[in-house]
């Protein structure tokens, strides 16, 4: 029987190999600098060292001028220069729909008629004569997005969730909200930020030490994350602000709209959390209650898979780093 069970540890973390990176979107800015004249600047996440396949399409007659390209840690950065007309038309992303990635599309004209829009797999155009919304209210989107698709933040409330006691829950995971809430404003705000190799480590180990802190409450171990779990979730949520702020600094603020758009990535955030967790709990009433299934094994079962996970992924990331 352990056997069996190690076997489908082993099974689930390598499916979630390929999902140990957060899905991070591109993004594309048109900034028109004279009539006529356009500087654009494309960023697209490069995943273990290789780059999606995706390519923005402009109206016939935009050809790159002086492209130029740089990587930036998981990051392909390519610059180059348009003279055509982007009044009517579309811009499209190929290779989007073969993808889980969004795109977000700014296009600042020098008329003021400016446009924004989020394109994903099933909406890849943006319409250059369609007035778009409001830019900020993409953000709240995109921060739902980013946790649901941020498998290791999820985990690691899920660890959160199986490691303390009832009571315990709301101020626990409102200490990890309150502070990844900060570390996010200040890195979005005020400049802060980490290297992102570091930070996804550690992200990795505060996975892989809250199922370790699971089992040791299992076999009756007291531990200060099981009696004050709050400064756990403080602490590792400082860290894990910083991983939510990656995301963000790939697609900047809209400008005159920081704070409005940085509420509203960071609400999309919580909405997405809120959401995650009412899913786990829902599911553990229906299994105890309804299916009368034993609660015990299922923890230790999570909490094994949730700490073998956390600790791959520390693993793999601190090899990307000397590789």
């Amino acid at each position: 029987m352990r056997r069996i069970v190690l076997a489908l540890l082993v099974l689930f973390t390598v499916a979630l190999t390929a999902s140990a990176h957060e899905v991070r979107p591109a993004y594309l800015e048109v900034t028109e600098t004279a009539p006529a004249t356009y500087a654009v600047t494309w960023k697209q996440p490069v995943l273990d060292g290789r780059r999606l396949k995706l390519d923005p399409v402009f109206p016939e007659g935009c050809d790159r001028e002086r492209e130029r390209a740089d990587a930036a840690g998981g990051t392909l950065v390519q610059r180059w220069e348009m003279h055509c007309d982007l009044s009517t038309g579309q811009i499209e992303i190929a290779g989007l729909e073969r993808t889980l990635t969004d795109a977000f599309v700014r296009v600042d004209r020098l008329s003021g008629d400016d446009l924004s829009a989020v394109l994903r797999p099933g909406a890849l155009r943006l319409d250059l004569a369609a007035p778009t919304g409001a830019p900020a209210a993409t953000y709240f989107r995109i921060g739902v997005e980013h946790i649901l698709f941020g498998f290791d933040h999820l985990l690691f409330v899920l660890g959160l969730v199986l490691l303390v006691r009832p009571r315990q829950l709301l101020a626990t995971v409102t200490a990890f909200t309150l502070a990844h809430s900060l570390t996010l404003a200040a890195a979005a705000l005020g400049g802060l930020s980490l290297p992102g190799p570091p930070v996804e480590i550690v992200i990795a180990m505060s996975i892989a030490l809250l199922g370790a802190e699971t089992i040791y409450r299992s076999r009756g171990h007291e531990t200060l994350s099981q009696r004050k779990p709050w400064l756990i979730a403080f602490g590792f949520g400082l860290v894990h602000g910083f991983g939510f702020a990656g995301a963000l600094a790939e697609i900047g603020l809209p400008k005159g709209a920081e704070v409005l758009a940085l509420l509203l990535f960071n609400l999309g955030v919580e909405v997405g959390q809120v959401a995650f967790v009412g899913a786990v709990l829902l599911l553990v009433f229906l299994a105890t209650r309804l299916a009368r299934l034993p609660l015990a094994p299922a923890r230790i079962v999570a909490a094994y898979a949730i700490g073998i996970t956390g600790a791959f992924w520390a693993i793999e990331r601190i090899v990307n780093v000397f590789v």
